[in-house]
């Protein structure tokens, strides 16, 4: 496995210990507060990381394998989707906004694998982009709001994060949706499945 597959996968173990660590205050003991809140930190800027550098490794070392090229969204998905569970257990992110992203998420899984059968690959667009930059905000203030909320609950600043919250949640919601009607129609205009079997 090369390194690029290894950092794909390091997401794939960090999201089961980003998702023990966000609840060891309400599992364990509440003040294991800071802990957690360090732990989710450290883990969520781990993800990222990876997910920036393991498709840029790929890129220009010529690294670029099927395995990956599967593997790297379904990790995206089960670290995105770890973080939106755990908003939404602690009431920081509405649960329709999580059950279109859920239901979007679970869609394009089945898209892909019409497409992967029929030797094709789900064409990318801007709305797909959108969503994944939409994503990694929402988690990114999703953290910021629990480490304010810990650490400085009075402040203005967590006031104002905390307001934010449902907004950015429901952007990410809608450029999730509008990702996968746009996939969707994309792939009925080439025709792509028009000789699948019914």
């Amino acid at each position: 496995m090369n390194i690029p597959n290894k950092l794909t996968v390091s997401r794939l173990v960090m999201a089961p210990i980003f998702f023990i660590a966000f609840h060891l205050p309400v599992w364990i003991d509440a003040s294991l507060q800071t802990l957690s809140t360090i732990l989710i930190i450290v883990l969520w800027v781990c993800t990222e990381l990876s997910d920036l550098l393991d498709g840029q490794i790929a890129r220009r070392g010529h690294m670029v394998t099927d395995l990956g090229k599967v593997m790297d969204p379904f990790a995206d998905t089960i670290s995105r989707m770890t973080y939106f569970v755990c908003f939404v257990s602690a009431d920081m992110m509405p649960i329709w906004a999580f059950i279109l992203i859920m239901w979007r998420e679970l869609s394009i899984l089945f898209v892909r694998m019409l497409m992967m059968g029929r030797g094709s690959a789900v064409p990318a667009n801007i709305w797909g982009k959108s969503k994944a930059v939409l994503y990694a905000i929402s988690g990114a203030v999703g953290i910021l709001a629990i480490a304010l909320g810990s650490w400085a609950p009075a402040s203005a600043l967590s006031g104002y994060v905390d307001r934010a919250l449902t907004p950015i949640f429901a952007l990410a919601a809608v450029a999730s949706v509008a990702s996968f009607l746009t996939y969707v129609k994309a792939i009925i205009k080439s025709g792509s499945l028009s000789s699948m079997t019914r």
